[in-house]
C-alpha cells in the first residue's frame, strides 16, 4: 500500500513544484500554491482523447510541430502560474520551448475541455494568463452547455473571442487546415478519427486548390478543365491575332 503523498507547503517554489510533482499527478502552480485537479469524467477524457487522435497524427503527418496531452505543465512567464491545458500544441519553430517535465513558455494552442468545477477558471483566470503569456490561440471547449469558445491573439497582443462559421465550423489559425466541425464534439459517440482526418484531407486539398486558381488567375494563367496543367492566357490570346507584317 502507498503511502498517502503530502501537499508542499504554501510558498512552494516552482522548481520544487515540479520535483514534487510526477506523471499520475494532475496539479498546478498559481502562485506558491498547489492546486490538485478533481478526477476527469469520462466524457472529458473520451472529448480529450478524441481531440489528441486527431490533431497529434494531423500535426505529425505534415511536419507541424508537436501535440502533448496532459499531464504536462506549461510555464507561460516568470510570474504567471503554472497550469496544465488538457491539450497544448507547439510548433515546429518553438520546439525548444520544450523542457523535460513542461514547456518553458506559451504553447501555440491550448485546449481546455470544461468541467462544471473548472469552467469558471477556464473561461476567467486561464484566459486572462493565456492572453497575458502570450499563447496564440486558445479553444475553450464546454460539453455539459454544448458552448465553444475560441480565443486569438491579435497584433496588439489582446484576445479576439471567435466562434464557429454559419457552417458550424472553425478553422484553426496555428495549425493551418484544421477546421473543426463543431457538431463532431457533441455527437454520441464520437466520430471515428479516420473519417475526421479523411474530411480535413480532403478540404485541405480543396483549399489549396483554391489557392492555385487564385495565384492563377493573378498571374493571367487559366487552367484547362480537364488538366491541372495551366495554359499562360496571353499565349492562348496572341495566337488568335494576325501576326504584324
Amino acid at each position: 500500500m502507498h503511502a498517502e503523498k503530502r501537499l508542499p507547503a504554501r510558498g512552494t517554489s516552482y522548481a520544487e513544484f515540479l520535483d514534487w510533482c510526477d506523471e499520475d499527478t494532475r496539479a498546478e502552480w498559481v502562485d506558491g500554491e498547489v492546486i490538485i485537479e478533481s478526477p476527469a469524467s469520462l466524457v472529458h477524457q473520451t472529448l480529450v482523447g478524441f481531440l489528441l487522435s486527431i490533431l497529434r497524427t494531423y500535426a505529425e503527418q505534415r511536419e507541424l510541430g508537436q501535440v502533448i496531452a496532459a499531464p504536462f505543465q506549461m510555464k507561460t512567464g516568470p510570474e504567471l502560474p503554472g497550469r496544465e491545458p488538457d491539450l497544448l500544441f507547439v510548433t515546429r519553430e518553438n520546439l525548444s520551448r520544450l523542457e523535460g517535465v513542461y514547456l518553458d513558455g506559451p504553447a501555440d494552442l491550448a485546449i481546455e475541455v470544461v468541467t462544471s468545477g473548472s469552467r469558471l477558471r477556464d473561461r476567467g483566470e486561464k484566459l486572462a494568463e493565456y492572453e497575458m503569456g502570450g499563447v496564440r490561440e486558445y479553444w475553450v471547449l464546454d460539453p455539459e452547455e454544448r458552448r465553444t469558445d475560441f480565443h486569438v491573439l491579435a497584433a496588439d497582443r489582446r484576445y479576439e473571442h471567435r466562434r464557429t462559421n454559419e457552417d458550424g465550423v472553425y478553422p484553426c489559425e496555428v495549425l493551418p487546415g484544421v477546421r473543426l466541425r463543431e457538431a463532431w464534439l457533441w455527437q454520441k459517440p464520437l466520430p471515428k478519427v479516420l473519417s475526421v482526418l479523411k474530411e480535413l484531407g480532403q478540404a485541405t486539398r480543396e483549399e489549396r486548390t483554391c489557392t492555385n486558381r487564385s495565384a492563377q488567375a493573378r498571374r493571367g494563367v487559366r487552367c484547362s478543365p480537364s488538366s491541372s496543367s495551366p495554359t499562360p492566357t496571353s499565349t492562348r490570346a496572341s495566337a488568335s491575332r494576325p501576326r504584324p507584317t
